[in-house]
């Protein structure tokens, strides 16, 4: 019988959460096969089999275990069920290829491409509901079924249109209350954020920022560079580029304090705030100063595809020198962001929307965006706080000075 225990996941971890068993309980597991999620405080990570056998769990889901506890056992004497290497890839072909092969004569794909005309040929219903359905182009998840073995009726569906936007099979009025465990991410998120608020002299500085360059340049090149890359044009390796110019000339933006030191960074390691499954994670773009567009582009790409799917590591998480947080895909218009400790300064990005604007003595109308800049007042001035935003907005405002952080022109004239 071969013993696995959780597994050390960083100096300071002591315990993690049993999020859930990816094998049942006298599973035959092969060698390597992810068997159990588990999560800490900073990140979620996967338990391997050791050996191949049959799994015996231990531990419950929802438990909280110490480094080192028994997480499961596996009995590696026991033989190999057979037919269990063959009959596993067969139910998956089929699954694969049937959609494929019945999508030309189902009705399901009609609803994304053309108005509903016809309610579908295995919706539950009876006639006088599926012609209602039909009629108004309801769509039939949104609709709650009180007859028998799941049938929709007349009234069912006259409920839908008189209630739109209420969840199926939700109670009106209400008032129930449920309780869920904190966990161990949301717990840390939760005291490093009243830490930052009770720990730093944090302030907060404003200013807005003309889009309208970089929309364009986007909107012109987003085909090629995309062919070229293999990866989106998007805003944020625009942002990462003028935050790395506007750190290397605002060196305390891109420090931290050590004591009764201050840390000084000559590189740009770039914290992305990212809103995954089990909370707010930032993982980090490394030397992003020394990266072009396209690798930022494809790094944001690699840690945000990661982060949604709680795979991001400890090392992809620690050692950021700078935050960019983008509300914006939100909606939010303006915020204030919390500092990242231990950093000492996070910048916000929120919302384009056009605003009228004065442009020469003329009033247009621009696709502008706020910017918000919070800092810890102890190691960064305001001079510094302002002069380092109001970089960030000219380089955004000419993103030819992106290539190597000076107005080309007087680049030439050696001004």
């Amino acid at each position: 019988m071969i013993d696995i225990k959780v597994p050390t996941v960083g100096e300071s971890i002591s315990e993690v959460s049993l999020i859930k068993w990816l094998k049942k309980d006298g599973e035959y597991v092969e060698r390597d096969a992810v068997i159990a999620e588990l999560e800490s405080e900073k990140a979620t990570f996967e338990v391997n089999a050791e050996k191949a056998g049959v799994l015996k769990t231990v531990g419950k889901e929802g438990d909280t275990l110490k480094i080192g506890d028994l997480l499961a056992q596996i009995d590696e004497t026991a033989a190999k069920p057979a037919g269990s290497a063959t009959e596993a890839p067969k139910p998956e072909a089929p699954k694969a290829e049937s959609p494929k092969a019945s999508n030309g004569t189902e009705a399901k794909p009609a609803p994304a491409q053309a108005p509903v005309t016809a309610a579908p040929a295995d919706l539950k219903a009876s006639p006088v509901a599926a012609a209602m359905i039909a009629d108004k182009g309801v769509d039939p998840k949104s609709v709650s079924a009180s007859g028998v073995h799941g049938k929709i009726l007349k009234n069912d569906v006259l409920d839908a249109l008189n209630n739109p936007g209420r969840t199926p099979g939700k109670p009106m009025f209400s008032r129930e209350v449920r309780k869920e465990k904190m966990s161990n991410l949301r717990k840390t998120v939760s005291r490093r954020l009243v830490e930052a608020k009770n720990t730093t002299a944090m302030l907060t500085t404003f200013n807005e920022v003309d889009m309208s360059r970089i929309m364009e340049l986007r909107t012109k090149n987003k085909d090629a560079f995309s062919k070229k890359h293999g990866v989106n044009l998007g805003f944020m390796s625009f942002f990462t580029k003028a935050v790395c110019f506007a750190l290397q000339e605002w060196p305390a933006v891109n420090a931290y304090i050590d004591g009764d030191e201050i840390v000084y960074h000559d590189y740009c390691d770039i914290s992305i705030a990212v809103s995954a499954p089990k909370g707010l994670v930032v993982p980090v773009i490394r030397n992003a100063e020394s990266l072009s567009m396209a690798e930022i582009e494809k790094k944001v790409v690699e840690l945000a595809g990661k982060a949604k799917e709680n795979k991001l590591s400890m090392e992809e998480m620690q050692g950021g020198t700078f935050t960019i947080t983008n509300g914006g895909v939100f909606g939010s218009l303006m915020s204030t962001p919390i500092i990242n400790i231990p950093q000492s300064a996070i910048l916000g990005m929120h919302k384009i929307q056009e605003r009228p604007i004065a442009v020469n003595g003329q009033v247009v109308v621009k696709p502008m965006m706020y910017l918000a800049v919070s800092y810890d007042h102890r190691i960064i001035d305001g001079r510094e706080s302002v002069s380092f935003l109001v970089r960030v907005k000219e380089l955004l405002e000419s993103p030819e000075q992106l290539l190597f952080g000076k107005d080309p022109l007087k680049a030439l004239l050696e001004l």
